[in-house]
């Protein structure tokens, strides 16, 4: 298989892993413990070109192909914290993509722009409290009173909440069902808007995710983005790119940890000998890097296609699946390698073990891409 990464790929590759190594690693564990990462990560990342790679140029972006979008994700691993790497992909590739691609000028130039440079934080609001994967079940409302729209509801899993500064976020102004949902950019500085509760999750500690609350929030009917009652066709687009970049980073974080595994099994003694050494070992990572290799194949055909821009949406959906499930055996095992040390939070493994059960859960569960990889094959 030919590489898809061209010198300016890996130069670009170089960058993000110089950052990240330098800017984002070190913090790791220290901003799993305070909950939240600075602000200014976002600046700085912004400063770099790093949440715009694929976006206009005209507004601030880079108008980058996707496999530079797939090389940053893939050196965000490096930072052992899922938290502030989830966080920056809503940034750049979940909750500002959809503006990019429909969004009329002034909304690009309000809400686009400042996210790129990452003056302004973005945050995806789709799932609530009683609907998550199941989208056309969403409740939140925006009635049309007049040139306003008047939105009430509450939003749940949202990633950026607690300090977003606006929310591509998903309403319901038509009837019940996918038909009458549409999408509209909402600044948090609404009155009647509220963060109701940060939630305390067992992984992705560095990344605030709450629960927002909106009473009688009245936005103007400009901030729709594209037509009224068609949203949820841009909603189940977005959601590629969002499934993409999960297993873009899923089979990283996978290659990392096995990194990370085969050489503390190089340098930890047991009975005389490396544990590497022992045959239960050897056969049991032969068999990972192969499952591995095989994940990244799949992965990277599915960026092609996205690319490509040719329908993407089976493929997509075995990689996140595939990758997905594969994560959490590959976790596993590497935790079981280092032992009594894999239970210590100091030990990015330990955390990476911990954040890795998200996979199989965010962005659409593994049941929901069976439902429908099984619909896209005929059965």
């Amino acid at each position: 298989m030919q590489s898809p990464f061209t010198q300016e790929h890996d130069a670009f590759r170089a960058t993000v892993r110089a950052f990240v190594e330098k800017e984002l690693t070190p913090h790791a564990l220290e901003w799993d413990r305070a909950g939240i990462f600075p602000r200014e990560v976002f600046r700085k990342c912004g400063e770099l070109g790093f949440l715009g790679i694929n976006h206009d140029p005209a507004y601030g972006g880079s108008g980058l192909d996707y496999w530079y979008v797939t090389a940053f994700a893939e050196e965000l691993t490096r930072s052992t914290n899922a938290g502030v790497n989830m966080a920056l992909l809503v940034q750049g590739q979940m909750a500002t993509p959809i503006i990019n691609e429909i969004g009329t000028d002034e909304q690009k130039r309000e809400f686009l722009a400042p996210a790129l440079t990452g003056e302004k934080i973005a945050a995806l609001g789709v799932s609530e409290p009683g609907c998550g994967s199941d989208v056309a079940s969403l409740k939140t409302t925006a009635r049309r009173v007049g040139d306003e729209y008047v939105i009430n509801g509450s939003k749940m899993w949202i990633t950026n909440g607690t300090r977003a500064d606006f929310i591509t976020l998903a309403v319901r102004t038509g009837g019940e069902g996918y038909g009458g949902i549409s999408l509209v950019t909402f600044p948090t500085d609404v009155r009647g808007f509220s963060v109701s509760k940060k939630l305390d999750k067992v992984g992705n500690l560095a990344s605030d995710t709450a629960i927002l609350y909106f009473e009688d929030c009245r936005i103007p009917v400009r901030y729709l983005l594209g037509e009224e009652d068609a949203g949820f066709y841009h909603i189940m687009t977005n959601f590629q790119g969002e499934r993409l970049v999960a297993a873009i980073g899923a089979v990283a974080g996978m290659e990392r940890m096995v990194e990370e595994a085969l050489r503390y099994g190089s340098e930890r003694e047991a009975f005389g000998k490396p544990l590497v050494k022992f045959q239960v070992w050897r056969h049991r990572f032969v068999e990972h890097l192969t499952a591995i290799e095989a994940a990244k194949r799949l992965t990277y055909h599915a960026v092609d296609l996205f690319d490509r821009k040719e329908d993407p949406v089976k493929e997509v959906s075995m990689a996140k699946l595939f990758a997905g499930d594969l994560a959490q055996r590959v976790a596993y095992d590497c935790q079981q390698l280092f032992g009594g040390m894999g239970y210590i939070e100091e030990t990015p493994i330990a955390r990476m073990w911990r954040d890795v059960r998200l996979l199989t859960i965010g962005g659409g569960t593994s049941e929901v891409m069976k439902e429908i990889i099984s619909k896209l094959s005929g059965f």
